[in-house]
Formats: structure tokens, C-alpha cells, sequence
């Protein structure tokens, strides 16, 4: 079988800084690279990410950074035309509404054209809120749309603006990338939780990590990623700031727990597991999520991963669980992942679609 070409138009491939999507553009082009695919991926040099890279261009994609003007994503959008697969990301942050009418504009009449979502809940919220959004009026000539996450609440409002297709392609896992390593002193917790500061994450952090700190004064909790520096909290969390992938690893093998806390929009649509529930389970680490919908379709709730409603409930996990237990529940885990939630098994999907029109099975139950 011939690989395909694949254009990639998207935030950030080489910059995980103010960028969560990395990790999962990083699994799924490594995947498909694997596979025999060859992909180009354009990313413009905004937002400081080129400052802030934490890889270099790797050897399983091309990397076109392009300069930060209208005359330059024009001229990305002529060097991807000659693919046989062109995906337009959502979340670019400069130039999205030209990207997404272009590449449909330059594509080959035989090439799939795909719009890759990887935050519905948003991107949904924009197009039936906004009178004039761009995108709604294009969403029906896009061969597929693809999401990250969202279950049959984001199938069904996306079939229902006309879309041809709907289909999740979960979060996964890259083993190559998230592992256990030895525990970092610098990283020791018995909570640790990783993300950026944003508005409709704010108050749930607050609910189910600051409330739980607070409640347990005696331990030790920390928190990473932007935007925190000035936010007031309990003096038992240590606050490290931007935490570069290379160090995920080490943060999630340094704490008797790892904290996941979906953002309000993702919570709210359910099947929407964040990229770290599968970075933490992959390094074996103990999980304890927010409660969200669909959570027992990627882990176990009690044996792989504990789920809490509140912060009492993460303050009491947190306050009766063992270092035997919690290796336990994170070796479950790892093992799930491996089995079923790999960026290959991701990659099979992507792959079954555009060569069959039909994805490679389901997410294991």
C-alpha cells in the first residue's frame, strides 16, 4: 500500500507552550508516520511558541513554520496543495478563518479535505453563537470532521450544520514519549495537577485541586503550566510554572497521584478525556479525575483510575490512599493503555478512514 500525503494545518507541532494539542499531534502524526505516511506540518510563528519549542523537527514529519502574516499562510497553503489528504485544524490562533476556506480552495479534486477539531465544545459554541462565523457555511464541504473528543453530543450538533461526517479520534497514549522514569525530587507531591490557566477551567481547579489542598494542610501539592502566578493559593502547593514535555514524565512519577481536571465546556459533553489522563496512566501513574460522562469507556473508575464529584472527595482519596495502592491502580492503568489506547490504535482509525470511508473499530470498552 502507497502512503499517503498529508498536509497538516496547525497550532503548534514543536511547541507545547500555550498549546495542549501538542502532545496529541505529536501521537497521531508519529502513528501515521509509522504506518507509511508522510506528513508536512504547517505552523505559524505566533504566540511565542517558536521561543518556547521543547523539540526539535523531528524525523517523522516535515516542519514548515511560516512568518505571522496573511502573505505567508497563503503561500503554506499553495506549498500543501499537492497532498493527497489536507487538514485544517481548529485553535491555528492567526489565520484560521483564511485557512480553513483555503484549504478547500487549493485541494486536488481527489483529496480528502478534513477539518480536525480539538475543541468541539468551543468551536461549537462559536458557530451557533456567532452570527457570522466562518467556519458553519464551510463545515458541509469538508469530506470528514474529525474531534478529539465528545461523544454523541458532538456527532449529532456536527451532523446537524450539515457536516458529511462526525468522528471522534480519542486522545491516546505515545508510548515512546510517556513512560515510567525515576521519581524527581523537584516534582515529590501527593498531588500534582498540570495545566494552563483558562477561563472556563479557573473555578473547577479551584473546586477540585485548590479546595482539596486546602482541606489537607499537612500535604504537599503541585501545580504546573502558565498563567498561574498570580492566583492565590494555600501555601502547601508549590507552583512551578510552564512544565516542558520533557519533563511530564518525571511529574507524573513524582506524586502518589496525578490530578485531571476537564475544562467546563468538556466536562459538560462528556467523552472527553484531556491528553494527561493518558501521559499520567502511561507513566503509571495513579490518576483521580473530575466525574465526567464516558470515563469507563478509556479506564476503570476504582481499579485504573478513582473519580471524584468534588474536592472533598479528591482531598479524600488523596488522604487514604497507599503508595501500594496508588501503584496498583497506575500499573492497571498503563496496562490499559497499552492495550487499547495507544496513538497506533488512533492512527489505524485515521488510516481505515480515508483509505476504506470507515474507521479501523471503536474505542475498546
Amino acid at each position: 500500500m502507497a502512503g499517503l500525503k498529508i498536509s497538516f494545518y496547525g497550532s503548534s507541532l514543536v511547541s507545547a507552550y500555550w498549546n495542549g494539542a501538542a502532545t496529541y499531534y505529536r501521537g497521531i502524526i508519529r502513528a501515521l508516520a509509522a504506518r507509511g505516511h508522510t506528513v508536512t506540518f504547517f505552523e505559524p510563528d505566533a504566540w511565542e511558541r517558536q521561543q518556547h519549542r521543547d523539540i526539535a523537527d523531528p524525523d517523522w514529519a516535515r516542519v514548515v513554520v511560516y512568518p505571522n502574516d496573511e502573505a505567508s499562510a497563503r503561500k503554506a497553503l499553495e506549498q500543501g496543495r499537492d497532498a493527497d489528504v489536507i487538514v485544517k485544524a481548529s485553535g491555528v490562533g492567526v489565520f484560521d478563518s483564511l485557512l480553513e476556506a483555503g484549504v478547500l480552495e487549493v485541494r486536488r479534486s481527489d483529496a480528502a479535505v478534513i477539518f480536525w477539531d480539538v475543541d468541539a465544545p468551543a468551536t461549537l459554541a462559536s458557530m451557533r453563537e456567532n452570527p457570522g462565523d466562518t467556519l458553519r457555511p464551510l463545515i458541509p464541504r469538508f469530506d470528514y470532521v474529525l474531534t478529539y473528543g465528545g461523544g454523541d453530543p458532538v456527532i449529532g450538533a456536527y451532523r446537524a450544520i450539515g457536516a458529511r461526517d462526525c468522528i471522534p479520534i480519542y486522545n491516546a497514549l505515545d508510548p515512546e514519549t510517556h513512560h515510567p522514569v525515576a521519581p524527581d525530587k523537584r516534582f515529590q507531591a501527593d498531588l500534582s495537577f498540570m495545566a494552563n490557566r483558562l477561563p472556563d477551567r479557573e473555578a473547577r481547579v479551584e473546586q477540585f485541586f485548590l479546595n482539596a489542598a486546602a482541606r489537607l494542610p499537612e500535604r504537599r501539592f503541585l501545580l504546573g503550566g502558565s498563567g498561574w502566578g498570580d492566583k492565590q493559593m494555600p501555601s502547601n502547593v508549590n507552583y512551578v510554572g510552564h512544565v516542558y514535555t520533557a519533563d511530564h514524565n518525571a511529574v507524573n512519577c513524582s506524586a502518589l497521584a496525578v490530578l485531571n481536571v476537564a475544562r467546563d465546556s468538556m466536562a459538560a459533553v462528556g467523552f472527553s478525556p484531556a491528553t494527561r489522563v493518558f501521559e499520567a496512566a502511561g507513566a503509571g501513574a495513579c490518576v483521580i479525575t473530575d466525574a465526567w460522562e464516558g470515563v469507563e469507556q478509556f479506564l476503570e473508575p476504582g481499579t485504573e483510575i478513582l473519580v471524584a464529584k468534588d474536592g472533598a472527595e479528591v482531598a479524600t482519596l488523596v488522604d487514604g490512599l497507599t503508595p501500594e495502592r496508588s501503584r496498583r491502580i497506575g500499573d492497571a492503568a498503563r496496562r490499559r493503555m497499552l492495550d487499547a489506547h495507544t496513538y497506533g490504535h488512533r492512527a489505524a482509525e485515521v488510516e481505515s478512514l480515508l483509505l476504506t470511508g470507515t474507521p479501523a473499530g471503536k474505542v475498546p470498552a
